[in-house]
């Protein structure tokens, strides 16, 4: 089956839904951040797609600036004790981190899809 080139609002969508950028059916990640071998509905080969330190990079800067002021925020506004922030920044970072790297990681993926299929051969 041909697949047409994937527009922007398609490889968006693929990516905040974690699925395949040619097909838009397939999961691209087999558990949490593993990214699957192939598409399970259309056969991409999704291991020649590596989306490196580049979303954990993004997520690191901007997470990590949001959550830094928002520390700084609560202690300056309510000066809670320091167990407060051990127990509040580490619940609050660590999904939010999650919930960034996924559509991140797949929207990478799906950006390489895009501009290298050629020299993919997919």
């Amino acid at each position: 089956m041909e697949y047409p080139a994937p527009s922007g609002s398609m490889l968006l969508i693929a990516a905040l839904r974690g699925r395949c950028p040619r097909c838009g059916r397939g999961p691209v990640f087999a558990g949490l951040l593993a990214v699957r071998p192939a598409c399970p509905v259309c056969g991409l080969d999704l291991s020649a797609h590596d989306a490196g330190d580049g979303p954990a990079v993004a997520v690191m800067l901007v997470l990590g600036a949001a959550v830094v002021g928002l520390a700084f925020w609560v202690e300056f506004t309510f000066s809670p004790p320091l167990w407060v922030h051990a127990v509040l920044w580490p619940v609050v970072t660590v999904p939010l981190a999650i919930l960034m790297m996924r559509p991140l990681k797949a929207g990478l993926i799906g950006l390489q899809y895009r501009y290298r299929r050629a020299e993919m051969g997919s």
